[in-house]
């Protein structure tokens, strides 16, 4: 008897559901759970889910970062930017490039090769938002520790952006003095920005127009889907941010719509499960043998970015003036890293082979310790914060 797509799809719902409790047991958020059975059911462990099964899931997790991106964005009302002036995004700068320099000069005072440290580097800039924000909905976590966080973690990503096509172009320079363009290294990571702030300003505007006709929740619903879909599709095709893109639709609709409100909550109901395969999947795509291959390279990256996030965030809160618990806490909250940073590994890889056969397996065993070790530990800062109540 051959098993098909929708018995993986149960077996990948049941299992993060039956994961994600037992882990309440130990006071560890749901998200941790989830990524532990799609470890277990995996293709690198039992094998209950085949890696083919596994790449044809990958769908959902463009789903699934599409919606998060979106509610990320409906945080940004005009009015809480005003009250918060320039506080997330200075500490965005500082925690996300003190990152990138602390990997990098460490990796350099070890005599590793400088081009992979300025790559490296660049990657550590990068913060995974969606296992973050699952934590703050899980436990309802409210104030300014969970406010700024949500800020900084939708910055977060268009400075890893910056910060990695700067690593690109010199290190191009280094390889190839005489043909690569040094301007346009540096200027695609700010065409690629400018373009998704852009376009999903505009969808964004376009999402109202289908509302003024459609009243009812459930046509909202599918209004809401076909416009994340949109913006997530029309960001692979063109070769811009899909975060970036749907945070600014997301954001946009929320400055100018009166139903944006409803609507995030309608999206609240039906995203569930979605979130869940998503980590499900995610757990699944953790290779753990990875793990003795990365070696002192690896150790120093994932020691020395979480140095980074945590000292940079508490420069930028206390340059701006920040609560107490913001310097304090912050940084914890930034450790979790995924999608973006794998991403840009794979970018390094394709353009630049002998150094991805470094970067590649560094930053995939990385993202298995950040993601299984993460949710945790901001659980434990947003507790410590007094955001997160019994």
């Amino acid at each position: 008897m051959q098993l098909n797509m929708l018995f993986y799809v149960a077996l990948v719902l049941l299992s993060g559901l039956i994961f994600g409790r037992l882990v309440k047991l130990i006071k560890l958020p749901n998200v941790t759970g989830y990524l532990i059975a799609g470890l277990l059911i995996g293709p690198y462990l039992f094998n209950l889910v085949p890696l083919k099964v596994t790449n044809q899931l990958g769908l959902i997790s463009e789903m699934a970062l599409a919606f998060i991106a979106f509610s990320i964005g409906s945080e940004f009302k005009i009015s809480y930017l005003k009250k918060v002036g320039l506080t997330p995004v200075v500490i965005a700068i500082f925690e996300a490039l003190t990152a990138s320099v602390v990997v990098t000069v460490v990796l350099i005072i070890f005599k590793f090769d400088i081009k992979v440290a300025l790559l490296l580097g660049a990657i550590a800039a990068a913060t995974a938002p969606a296992a973050t924000i699952m934590v703050v909905r899980q436990y309802d976590a409210k104030g300014p520790v969970t406010e700024t966080l949500l800020s900084v973690v939708a910055l977060d990503d268009a400075v890893a952006l910056i910060s990695f096509g700067f690593a690109m172009a010199i290190v191009n320079s280094m390889l190839y003095p005489n043909e690569v363009s040094l301007v346009m290294s540096i200027v695609s990571p700010f065409i690629e920005i400018i373009g998704s702030i852009l376009l999903g300003f505009l969808l964004g505007i376009l999402f109202t127009i289908p509302l003024r006709y459609f009243k009812k929740d459930s046509n909202r619903l599918i209004i809401t889907a076909a416009f994340v879909f949109l913006g997530s599709s029309l960001a692979s095709m063109l070769g811009l941010s899909s975060l970036l893109l749907c945070m600014c639709m997301g954001a946009m609709l929320i400055n100018i719509s009166q139903a944006a409100n409803s609507i995030l909550k309608l999206v609240d109901t039906v995203t569930p499960p979605i979130f869940l395969m998503f980590f499900v999947v995610s757990g699944m795509e953790l290779d753990i043998s990875i793990i003795p291959k990365i070696g002192v390279i690896g150790t120093i990256y994932v020691i020395c970015r979480v140095i980074g996030k945590v000292s940079g965030a508490s420069i930028g809160a206390a340059i701006m003036k920040a609560p107490e618990s913001v310097k304090k806490y912050l940084g914890l909250t930034l450790v979790p890293q995924a999608g973006v940073a794998i991403g840009l590994s794979l970018v390094a890889a394709n353009a630049i082979p002998d150094l991805g056969q470094t970067i590649r397996p560094v930053i995939l065993c990385a993202t298995l310790i950040y993601e299984l070790v993460g949710p945790g530990i901001t659980k434990f800062s947003l507790e410590k914060a007094g955001e997160i109540k019994d």
